[in-house]
């Protein structure tokens, strides 16, 4: 089916389907992002974020959350 065909069916969704399928592709795309993530944290590519934020916390450059 094409992107085109896709569009197409979604038009004649209720209100109700559109929401429910709505929220389904939130959450592919919130799992997809969460294995991203993770596949990236396990390869070392946040590394540097978190150098950053330890240097940040040893500087007294972060405030401490109420």
């Amino acid at each position: 089916m094409s992107l085109a065909e896709i569009r197409v069916e979604i038009a004649k969704l209720t209100d109700r389907e559109r929401t429910q399928l709505l929220q389904e592709l939130a959450e592919a795309d919130a799992d997809a992002w969460d294995r991203q993530i993770a596949e990236e944290a396990k390869a070392g590519k946040l590394d540097h974020l978190i150098a950053e934020a330890d240097e940040a916390i040893r500087n007294g450059r972060v405030a401490k959350m109420p």
